[in-house]
């Protein structure tokens, strides 16, 4: 694949043989971005776990201090739909909202967030959610009796994090206009949440590989200590 002339000199800016501090890659990789739009900042981790294992899976969410950049549009499928509305939810309805879903095929939404009195309905509906990674799950935080704390900490920068059946994970912590020390909060808050959730079934190596980069911007490796 042929480089342009831009990647080119991003790419002289990192040294691949070096493990940078999280301060050091949050200030480089807003200077190797590429491209004339606001970039997204990206975190690529490979870890050192058996997927098929039930007690190795990692998956969860946390909320990155300054959000990532990413405004989220949510559909609340609750009761309470003035609540929901209060809170942020840019739709909020019940069975009416999942009839569109299902007969309209009506996915102007990101996220979806429910009351857990509505799974029995949503639950009819795995096989068109499930695939889109949209059904909502109480391990996420997308199904809560606080409808509206759930809403407002999505809104705010809750964000999920979640191995694929390979190891890796891939997760955006910001943009190329967010300040550095931004970045850094949010990369810290991120390392922080992954090394508290190691499993114990792991032994030596947890994380194999880690490196930042921005879209189209090439990678730099960071230490997690």
């Amino acid at each position: 694949m042929k480089l342009s002339k831009n990647y080119k000199k991003a790419l002289e800016l990192v040294d691949s043989t070096k493990v940078y501090s999280i301060e050091e890659a949050c200030e480089l990789v807003k200077k190797t971005s590429t491209v004339k739009f606001d970039a997204t900042v990206d975190v690529s981790i490979r870890f050192n776990v058996d997927t098929t294992k039930a007690d190795q899976q990692i998956r969860g969410t946390l909320i990155l201090p300054n959000g990532n950049g990413k405004t989220k549009r949510i559909c609340a499928i609750t009761n309470k739909v003035e609540e929901a509305k209060a809170a942020g939810a840019d739709f909020a309805g019940g069975k009416e909202l999942l009839e569109k879903i299902q007969k309209e095929n009506w996915f102007d939404f990101d996220v979806i967030v429910a009351t857990p009195d509505m799974m029995g309905e949503l639950g009819k509906m795995g096989r068109v959610l499930g695939p889109k990674g949209l059904m909502p799950n109480p391990k996420t935080g997308t199904v809560a009796v606080d409808i509206a704390k759930a809403i407002s900490e999505i809104k705010l920068g809750k964000v999920e994090y979640r191995l694929d059946k390979d190891a890796n994970m891939a997760l955006t912590i910001g943009r190329v206009s967010f300040d550095t020390k931004k970045l850094v909060e949010n990369l810290k808050a991120l390392v922080a949440t992954l090394l508290k959730v190691r499993p114990a079934a792991v032994k030596g190596t947890y994380i194999k590989n880690a490196v930042v980069h921005t879209t189209m911007g090439p990678s730099i490796k960071f230490s997690l200590e």
